[in-house]
């Protein structure tokens, strides 16, 4: 192994011991009365085992109730389904397949739930895009729903996209004892041109073309169902559960509708049986996911350049597991893992191209023989991460696996460790005076890394809508400072529908850089950015102090983020601006998830609404006028998770 790859992992197994050690002993213990009691479903009253099969087909209800053969394990299928959605409406056909091929594998299957799955595409800008990543805490919660029923012995988890998957994760990871594998339903074709589509958004922003020719592109590009292709968080989840052992082997970016994407749900549902505890091969996902598996996800999403989100999602996914995962674990881990693709926005290709290219196959290959990533690891598939580097295909319609040899097939898309497209990860932390904050730089030029220029202050991305559309930002260097955009300002939205202005300015010759406490995600795109910045302006962060003109240093490359601005200077001001109040957060069923800004944590913390039990979390330093060194790596005391320092009142 790597040296830094093994240091860190140590390093979080260390911080981790009384939480992960509490967790396992939950799942073991759960675990031991799964395989003594036989199906879960055996050790219910009649009255409720009855309510559990009345709608039941005749065939399973029998199994169900237990006629026959009591010992037929139960596997529930946790759905995302919805056809608004182009990721998700294949999932349509999914339950009729995955019972059929659960029953043929000796189980019983049943959809024991369906979690909500929103769309940060269609909510961009809008008031719906505030509750997108809370939405990820209620999937979780909806996924305990599914799986309280006490029927299961498995699940299947179908689901793709932004939150949903993080969410199914968080919610699977709390019934630690079952086995679980995600299903995946994969990409859509390829449509227009990543290049045309991002330049036609440059032009509608600068007004030189219509409405009309822009949905045209959009919906050239976004034309059918499967993921976005471009490689944002949906696909980047989607490499991830690869990469965790948690997708069967090579499932991951096969189209839709497809005789091979069938074969592979088929065996899905066949693999789900394989694994309860009333078989040879018991894989529960809270052995599963362990320490070694949330690096390899680590060391996957910095190779590939993948979604910013991940440094949010993974910290909440880990502690879910009872592991502590930092922002300077991916800082470290950065250092030392090239980035080895080039997928839009890092580049023109889609997810399609990096398939054809080798896809993850070749990747987890390469990485393995690196040592930048454990082999040594549950899979869904079985024992060991090297399965990952076999293919499927069909052969005289079997499905069947072998390995892939060679290494990629087009270095335009797909490069070795060996020939990296950068030396380092795609994704960088910084620090400095106003507090801590994620760099995605695989997309940024190398001149574009660094800016120091003054400050344009916004409390809403459409204030500086405004303020390009009426030219006021022409013409001059600055940094746009986006604040009251955390987690427990207003749900910390995405500001997607900032990159195009900005990277027409930068396209002008301005240097232009964002620095905000909201979310950018994997569509960052060319426009230097300081992003997650924690502690938020909500919570009485320094980003609240900061004023019009004031000068900001962002050094992407270095690692730091500064403002320019003397400490007894910033020691004098009162922050300016504020978050809405309750009473004026409403609309869009915001007014509901007012509970859920009270309680969310921090951006390094995960930005939820759930602790780890036992542990004590790095944090960032109080809140204004924290000391620099407050935000030193490797804190690691402070403000537990879920708690908050004090800050601005709401």
């Amino acid at each position: 192994m790597n040296p830094v790859i093994q240091d860190v992992t140590d390093r979080i197994a260390e911080r981790s011991a009384t939480s992960r050690a509490a967790y396992l002993a939950r799942v073991r213990r759960d675990g031991e009365a799964a395989k003594a009691k036989g199906p879960a479903r055996a050790h219910l009253g009649c009255a409720n085992l009855a309510h559990g099969f009345a709608a039941a087909n005749a065939e399973d209800k029998l199994i169900l109730r237990g006629v026959g053969n009591a010992a037929k394990p139960g596997v529930a299928i946790v759905t995302s389904y919805n056809d608004m959605l182009s990721a998700h409406a294949p999932y349509e056909t999914y339950p009729p397949e995955l019972k059929a091929a659960v029953r043929r594998a000796g189980g019983v299957a049943q959809v024991a739930g369906g979690v909500p799955a929103m769309c940060d595409g269609i909510t961009q800008g809008r008031p719906g895009m505030e509750l997108s990543l809370y939405s990820r805490d209620v999937i979780a919660m909806a996924t305990a729903i599914a799986l309280s029923h006490d029927m299961f012995d498995a699940s299947l988890l179908l689901g793709v996209c932004d939150k949903i998957v993080p969410g199914l994760f968080i919610g699977a990871l709390h019934f630690g004892h079952l086995p679980a594998i995600f299903v995946p339903a994969g990409p859509m074709t390829s449509g227009l041109p990543n290049k045309v589509k991002a330049r036609t958004r440059q032009l509608f922003a600068e007004g030189k073309v219509g409405r009309d020719e822009l949905l045209d592109a959009e919906a050239k590009s976004y034309h059918s169902p499967g993921t976005c292709t471009f490689y944002g968080t949906a696909n980047s989840n989607q490499a991830l559960m690869e990469v965790m052992g948690l997708h069967l082997p090579g499932s991951t970016f096969v189209n839709p509708h497809t005789e091979l994407r069938h074969a592979l749900t088929e065996a899905a549902g066949r693999r789900a049986v394989e694994i309860t505890a009333h078989g040879a091969e018991y894989t529960p996902i809270g052995e599963l996911v362990d320490e070694k598996s949330l690096v390899n996800a680590c060391v996957a999403l910095l190779a590939t350049g993948g979604s910013t989100n991940h440094t949010l999602h993974l910290v909440a996914m880990a502690a879910a597991a009872g592991i502590v995962l930092t922002w300077d674990d991916f800082a470290c881990l950065s250092r030392v893992v090239p980035s080895l693709t080039k997928i839009y926005p890092n580049g023109q290709a889609d997810v399609n191209h990096f398939r054809d290219a080798g896809g993850m196959q070749v990747l987890i290959g390469d990485l393995l023989d690196e040592g930048l990533l454990h082999a040594d690891v549950m899979t869904v598939a079985g024992p060991g991460l090297d399965r990952y580097r076999e293919a499927p295909s069909l052969v005289d319609g079997e499905l069947v696996w072998a390995p892939v040899t060679g290494g990629s097939t087009d270095l335009d898309v797909l490069r070795p460790v060996s020939d990296p497209f950068s030396s380092d990860g795609g994704i960088h932390m910084v620090e400095g005076n106003l507090g801590r904050a994620v760099s995605k730089v695989s997309a940024v030029k190398p001149e574009h890394l660094v800016i120091e220029a003054p400050a344009k202050v916004f409390d809403d991305q459409l204030d500086l809508l405004k303020a390009f559309e009426a030219g006021e930002l022409d013409g001059q260097d600055f940094v746009a400072v986006i604040r009251y955009q955390g987690p427990s300002a207003n749900g910390m939205p995405e500001l997607h529908k900032l990159t195009p202005p900005l990277a027409v300015l930068l396209d002008r010759g301005q240097r232009v850089a964002i620095v905000t406490d909201g979310r950018m995600s994997g569509a960052s795109g060319k426009v230097p950015a300081a992003i997650h910045l924690s502690p938020e302006a909500a919570d009485g962060g320094p980003i609240a102090l900061v004023r019009e003109g004031d000068v900001i240093r962002l050094d992407s490359a270095a690692g730091t983020l500064e403002l320019l601005v003397p400490a007894e200077e910033l020691a004098r001001r009162a922050p300016e601006g504020r978050p809405l109040s309750d009473a004026e957060w409403v609309g869009t069923g915001r007014e509901l998830f007012a509970a859920f800004r009270r309680m969310a944590g921090h951006a390094e913390q995960g930005a939820g609404i759930f602790g780890v039990s036992g542990a004590e979390s790095p944090h960032h330093g109080p809140g204004l006028g924290f000391p620099a060194e407050a935000g030193a790596s490797h804190l690691e005391t402070g403000t537990p998770v879920g708690a908050r320092p004090a800050g601005l009142a709401r």
